[in-house]
């Protein structure tokens, strides 16, 4: 035991006067290596009684194990002294240019969003945001669409039970609002889309937004009024615009609305239409007093159209070289 006392006196005199990391090194590996002192006291301990063997182990690890804790302590202490004599002897050249800062830029789809709340805004609507996570009577029942229809199912909804959904559309908001507030009513509705699909132009998670008009003696022209200058001011002048018939549940008469850019093929890109007198009579609103029109706009499909996107994964796939390319004006 007297022996082991003076070597561990001795290890810590060594650390103690090292003044480099070599020479610490140099230490750490006289004590500690495969050929250092405390490994060769372990292996003559094969050569103990059991009694001998159980004393003198636990005490050669604890001198490894402050070893090691002394030899830690003192690199950091030798560390700090380097960083500071370096940083003593470094001189600051101030003729030296700086360096640049890398400004980010705001995502496409924000890019969007904004300029299409903005233009709402100015012709007198609100924003509204809802909940993502929905129940079957706002995103189905009260929109009129029936228990048989494939959007209920799984293979096209994301379910977690068998009332609550991640919703398929915006337009749930539509009966959320009408449920609380009187016409004339007048709003869009921004927000996040789930639906189980994904493809170059299909993704589970997408961006909607929804607008709706309550009032008295709102009609279809006012909604192609309203849709062709919001088209007009989001593409320019010269896009090409068709409104053609179609069905949704929740509005009649319905439309789909295609447009073509310089002479290209036609792209549906928002679906619109007169609200269902059913679904006003859901949300306790007169049908004969008033009447509402409403549209869904794809904002990601929007997007692919004005920054000429072939692929709709590109948006979310955070490559800084796809999104740096935009900047938010």
């Amino acid at each position: 035991m007297l022996i082991l006392k003076k070597i561990l006196k001795s290890i810590k005199s060594d650390i103690k006067k090292s003044n480099t990391i070599e020479n610490l090194e140099v230490i750490r590996l006289k004590y500690l290596g495969k050929k250092g002192i405390i490994n060769a006291f372990f292996k003559k301990i094969k050569n103990f009684s059991l009694k001998q063997k159980k004393e003198y182990s636990y005490v050669i690890n604890n001198i490894k194990l402050e070893t090691v804790e002394k030899i830690n302590q003192k690199k950091i202490q030798l560390n700090t002294i380097l960083f500071d004599q370096k940083i003593k002897k470094e001189n600051i050249d101030v003729s030296l240019p700086g360096r640049r800062i890398r400004n980010g830029s705001r995502h496409p789809i924000a890019t969007t969003i904004n300029y299409i709340q903005d233009f709402f805004l100015k012709i007198g609507f609100q924003i509204v945001k809802g909940p993502e996570i929905e129940d079957e009577y706002h995103n189905f029942d009260a929109l009129n669409i029936s228990k048989t229809h494939p959007s209920r199912d799984s293979h096209d909804t994301f379910w977690f039970d068998s009332n609550k959904l991640l919703r398929t559309q915006t337009s749930s908001m539509q009966i959320r609002v009408m449920e609380k507030e009187k016409p004339p009513i007048r709003f869009i509705v921004p927000g996040k889309v789930y639906r189980n699909d994904c493809d170059s132009t299909h993704t589970p998670m997408f961006h909607q937004i929804e607008g709706l008009i309550v009032d008295t003696k709102v009609n279809f022209s006012n909604l192609k009024w309203i849709i062709y200058n919001f088209l007009y001011n989001f593409f320019g002048k010269y896009v090409s615009i068709k409104f053609r018939p179609s069905y949704f549940p929740f509005t009649v008469p319905s439309a789909e609305v295609d447009i073509s850019i310089n002479n290209r093929d036609s792209l549906e890109i928002l679906g619109c239409g007169m609200v269902h007198p059913q679904v006003l009579k859901n949300v306790n609103i007169d049908s004969h007093m008033y009447s509402a029109c409403a549209f869904g706009i794809g904002v990601e499909r929007m997007a692919m159209l004005r920054y000429g996107i072939a692929d709709i994964r590109y948006f979310f796939e955070n490559d800084l070289r796809f999104l740096s390319q935009f900047k938010y004006k």
